[in-house]
């Protein structure tokens, strides 16, 4: 848990502190002392007795205590230090920047977690090893540029690399994007992003800490912990944006089902994400555009006015905002009309509105009062503004702040000139705005942002799963794939509606079962796991003498054991199923069925337990959408019924975490009902 000591020590000591400000023992030193701490201020050192101003320590024994000490020596002394620094000083918080533990050989892991053991012991906090440090109002505990003036209400930032959050405030503080915090946690040996997050989380004040919280992240080992977390920040009011690297498949993988096919650890990262109400970035530039958004007020419907003087840069960012979800609507009639009347001849009201590069700072300023009073069909705004480079622009930056402060609805400047209207917009920007050079990102960016769901609500499991029967097939069951009785009991024991069925190896059997479930039929070995492509599926079986001819073929496909049979059914074939992937748990996936489910990958997945409005989601999300409502006078299917499968598939996951992959393929649709037709479920304990 993070501790005082770390976030407002009242000592601090710099272990291996240098006079030469190019190592990081001795930048890490300069600036804290260039951010003011107001502590007191230890260095060591054995080959010093002075280091920038500070009288040295040849080694902590004669030192008085230290709350943090932050660490910039060779790894192999470290773990002797941690321990003479906690019995002899009594600190409690660890900044280790060094390098050479887990992230370098398997010797490095050891000394590494015996530094986690020692500081454990004692409840208290480390960063690292490997990191740059961390930036707070407090201390300035890291080695690397850029210090950016803090703000209280600028961005939390919180990075498994040092050098992507150097690399980022980089890029983002020319734009005017503030930051309040950064913790790079390097190895993350003991408090890793999710651990920081719930810090934050814990300790949030809504009236001085920063609703904004930026990550990025290599590896999420405690998603539980993120999910909860992020989603306790996002309902308090916090906005959060994450890179999530690392997540392309690098060479196939190996699944049985068809869910497991569509698996994999970016899939649950995704869905990860999506329940937490994270906005999901891919790139430096994207978490930067997002993060800046964030800064203004949020965008509370799709419908976009942009205002230009440049009629390019206003077309490229239409076609960024339709692409993506986002409306640019048309704007007439006599508000329009009263607007035009008021700029040059020649502009254009009717969206984008192009006030021509003649257009004054006064004009702008009636065109945003208009957009924000007098057009209803608006919900925002993005100005667009640069400088032919002919006369200064101060006024139309001075009008735009202005604006900016007094209407209700958000509006977000592009400003392309940095170069040559650099002056005019440093002026903008230090009136504490932020900029967007490029109108594509930034369109992009609010598409993202504003596609991006609520946090989901986890509610319980529907009440009627007879649990004490799921818990007996599952406890019986062996590891691999149950036969298709097992299935039938796991579907009714979650009251997931199924096609009636019969299995049976023996042929008259299978003729008194065919007069029961009534004919035309359906006929499927059991045993081979894709059925269709051994041959080993019959549709509108008519007849005794066809159930005896296929049944007769049938038995002859090899691994077939027995032969199910189902009465036909009509209706779209849809697709759900499962996986277990990792840490994460059980991801759901839905889709249309068949045997296109893997070349269209046309499927929606979220993680359990799924709710109403996820399953919902699920089901509106695919781009055959339209099938499922009914396209053409076709008949659609009943989405309240495939909404209730999705859901108790999900109930049916928790109570068995046993299942490892799970197919109900295909699921038939139509208007009345949902029936699983055929499914398939793997143990693995």
């Amino acid at each position: 848990m993070i501790n005082k000591a770390l976030t407002h020590p009242e000592s601090i000591v710099v272990v291996g502190a240098s006079n030469d400000i190019t190592k990081p023992g001795g930048k890490v030193l300069k600036n804290i002392i260039d951010g003011g701490f107001p502590g007191n201020l230890y260095v060591m050192n054995p080959k010093e007795k002075t280091i920038q101003g500070i009288t040295c320590y040849a080694d902590n024994k004669t030192m008085p205590p230290a709350d943090l000490a932050i660490i910039a020596i060779a790894a192999r002394f470290v773990p002797d230090l941690v321990d003479s620094l906690i019995a002899e000083n009594n600190t409690r918080a660890f900044i280790i920047l060094s390098a050479g533990f887990s992230e370098e050989s398997a010797e490095g892991k050891l000394l590494e977690d015996r530094i986690v053991k020692s500081i454990n012991a004692v409840d208290g906090t480390l960063i690292g090893p490997n990191c740059v440090g961390i930036l707070t109002p407090q201390h300035h505990s890291i080695f690397t540029y850029p210090i950016p003036k803090l703000d209280p209400k600028g961005c939390d930032f919180i990075s498994g690399s040092g050098a992507t959050a150097c690399f980022i405030m980089e890029a983002g503080i020319p734009n005017g994007l503030r930051f309040a915090n950064v913790y790079s946690v390097g190895n993350s040996a003991q408090m890793g992003v999710e651990e920081i997050l719930q810090h934050m989380d814990e300790s949030y004040d809504a009236e001085s800490d920063s609703q904004v919280k930026l990550l990025y992240v290599e590896n999420i080992d405690k998603p539980d912990k993120l999910l909860k977390h992020a989603q306790s920040l996002i309902k308090k009011g916090c906005r959060i944006a994450a890179i999530k690297a690392g997540g392309s498949e690098a060479g196939s993988r190996a699944a049985s089902s068809h869910t497991g096919a569509l698996a994999s650890s970016d899939t649950a990262v995704e869905a990860l994400f999506r329940k937490a109400g994270i906005v999901r970035c891919h790139s430096r530039e994207e978490l930067i555009t997002v993060a800046s958004v964030f800064m203004h007020p949020e965008l509370k419907g799709k419908r976009i006015a942009i205002i230009t003087h440049a009629g390019g840069p206003a077309v490229m960012l239409t076609d960024a905002l339709s692409n993506n979800g986002l409306e640019v609507p048309a704007i007439s009639g006599e508000a329009a009309e009263n607007l035009k009347e008021q700029l040059f001849p020649g502009s254009s009201v009717s969206n984008p509105i192009d006030f021509l590069a003649t257009g004054t700072a006064e004009q702008l300023g009636q065109i945003i009062t208009a957009c924000d009073k007098d057009f209803d069909q608006i919900d925002a705004m993005i100005v667009i503004f640069g400088t032919p480079g002919l006369f200064e622009i101060f006024d139309v930056y001075e009008v735009l702040d202005q604006k900016m402060n007094e209407i209700s609805k958000p509006l977000f400047p592009v400003l392309p000139s940095t170069l040559t209207a650099g002056r005019e917009v440093e002026f903008f920007l230090n009136k504490g705005r932020v900029n967007f050079p490029y109108e594509v990102g930034l369109g992009k960016a609010l598409a993202t942002i504003y596609h991006t769901p609520k946090p989901a609500e986890s509610k319980t499991k529907p009440n009627d799963i007879d649990t004490t029967a799921i818990r007996k097939i599952i406890d019986k069951a062996q590891d691999g794939y149950l036969d298709p009785n097992q299935v039938s009991q796991l579907l009714d024991a979650a009251m997931i509606n199924r096609a009636g069925e019969a299995v049976t190896d023996q042929v008259n059997q299978a003729l008194k079962a065919a007069e029961k479930l009534g004919y035309p039929l359906v006929m499927k070995v059991v045993g081979p796991i894709h059925k269709s492509d051994v041959g080993g599926v019959v549709l509108n079986v008519d007849s005794p003498e066809k159930v005896v001819i296929e049944f007769g073929r049938m038995m002859q496909i090899p691994e077939t054991k027995a032969i199910l049979m189902q009465p036909m059914l009509k209706g779209t074939e849809l697709f759900a199923g499962a996986t277990r992937e990792g840490k994460f748990g059980h991801l759901v996936f839905f889709g249309l069925g068949g045997i296109f489910i893997e070349v269209l990958k046309d499927v929606a997945s979220a993680l359990v337990p799924v709710n109403e409005i996820e399953a919902l989601q699920m089901i509106q999300s695919i781009r055959s959408y339209p099938i499922i409502k009914g396209i053409r006078g076709s008949e659609g299917v009943d989405e309240k019924a495939l909404q209730e499968i999705i859901i108790r598939l999900s109930a049916l996951l928790q109570a068995a975490p046993e299942i490892a992959e799970m197919d109900l393929n295909p699921l038939l649709g139509n208007s009345k009902q949902v029936v699983a037709v055929d499914a398939r479920i793997r143990i693995q304990k």
